[in-house]
C-alpha cells in the first residue's frame, strides 16, 4: 500500500485534538513510514505576516498582494517551527521534494521570497509543521478505523475554503459526516 498522493480524512470519532475534522495530504508514504501535511487547520497568521516576521526579502515586485493574505496553516504537530509549502510545479527550488508531475512540496526559504511575485507557483499553501508516521503506524490507523482514504484532488487542496475541506473530501467519497460509523467491520 502505497499513500502518497492520497488524502487522510479523519474519521468524526477521531480523539486526537491534533487531527480533528482534518484532512491530511500524504506527501510520501513508504516502508521507512509516511509523511503528510494537514490541510485544513489554519493558524492566527497569514502568509503575508509570517514572511514579514521572518524577514524575507523579495527580489522581484509584489503582483498578487491577496495570494499571500490566505492564512498559514497547521500542518501537523511535528516540527511545528518548520515551514512547508505544498505547490503546484513551476520553478525547482533548492529543497523541493517531487510528488506528482504536478505537485510538490518546499521546504527551503527561496520559495518564500517568490510568493506573491511573477515567479510564484501558480498554486500554493504554506503550512508550519507536519504529520509523521513511523513504519507500520498509519497502518496500524486505518486498521482502526481513525482513516479514510482517497485520492487527493488538487481542487479540495487550492480551491476549496478551508473550513469546507473536510466535508468535501467526504463529499468525494460520496458519503457525509452522518453516514459514518465508528464500528469497524471485518469481513
Amino acid at each position: 500500500m502505497n499513500l502518497t498522493n492520497y488524502f487522510l480524512v479523519a474519521m468524526p470519532t477521531m480523539e486526537d485534538p491534533n487531527f480533528k475534522h482534518s484532512v491530511i495530504y500524504v506527501c510520501e508514504h513508504n516502508d521507512e513510514g509516511a509523511m503528510g501535511i494537514i490541510i485544513n487547520q489554519p493558524i492566527e497568521i497569514s502568509i503575508v505576516d509570517m514572511l514579514d516576521q521572518i524577514n524575507i526579502e523579495r527580489t522581484q515586485p509584489l503582483i498578487d498582494p491577496i495570494s499571500i493574505e490566505a492564512p498559514v496553516l497547521n500542518g501537523g504537530p511535528v516540527a511545528e517551527d518548520r515551514g512547508f509549502v505544498l505547490h503546484t510545479i513551476q520553478a525547482d527550488y533548492s529543497s523541493s521534494t517531487t510528488i506528482t508531475p504536478q505537485l510538490a512540496v518546499t521546504t527551503s526559504l527561496d520559495i518564500l521570497a517568490q510568493l506573491g511575485t511573477h515567479q510564484a507557483p501558480q498554486q500554493f499553501i504554506v503550512a508550519l509543521g507536519y504529520a509523521g508516521w513511523d513504519v507500520g503506524q498509519l497502518e496500524q490507523e486505518l486498521a482502526n478505523n481513525n482513516w479514510l482514504t482517497i485520492e487527493a484532488d488538487s481542487d479540495i487542496i487550492f480551491s476549496t475554503p478551508i473550513d469546507q475541506r473536510w466535508q468535501q473530501a467526504l463529499a468525494k467519497l460520496g458519503i457525509t459526516p452522518a453516514n459514518l460509523s465508528s464500528d469497524i467491520g471485518h469481513a
